[in-house]
């Protein structure tokens, strides 16, 4: 179980911060995406980077 929730936060983490670059157009990766200078997104990856963080904070408990 503590494997899974390591993954599953590794992975939250990793999308959070794709969500934080690419609402705040750090990251113009893919250059069509609807997600690039939507700040919203931002916030969206923040709440999920968090989730990740927690998780992973559970992992290693």
């Amino acid at each position: 179980m503590r494997r899974a929730l390591l993954i599953v936060g590794l992975l939250a983490l990793a999308v959070g911060l794709l969500w934080i670059g690419q609402g705040t157009g750090v990251i113009r990766w893919p250059p069509e995406s609807f997600m690039v200078d939507e700040i919203q997104w931002a916030g969206y990856g923040v709440a999920l980077a968090a989730l990740g963080l927690i998780f992973i904070w559970q992992a290693k408990g």
